[in-house]
């Protein structure tokens, strides 16, 4: 099977499978660090607890992106 007749396979699957598949294949790349990844949980939990709390607002990703590009702009 070639690898285009792999992906064609691939981009028919049902959305939750195609993200399987590339999780897997990221992670193929980029072996995962048990201890990154411990501090990013730790930091997440972290973030949803102020949002849950409301000590923080959360910000929606348009504005976010407009942010970024206006500060990326100067």
């Amino acid at each position: 099977m070639t690898t285009k007749k792999i992906i064609e396979e691939v981009l028919s699957l049902p959305i939750e499978e195609r993200a399987f598949i590339a999780d897997s294949l990221l992670r193929s790349l980029n072996m995962p660090n048990t201890v990154i990844d411990a501090r990013w949980t730790e930091v997440a939990k972290k973030r949803l607890q102020e949002l849950r709390s409301g000590k923080v607002k959360p910000v929606p990703g348009d504005e976010v992106f407009d942010r970024v590009l206006k500060r990326l702009a100067k």
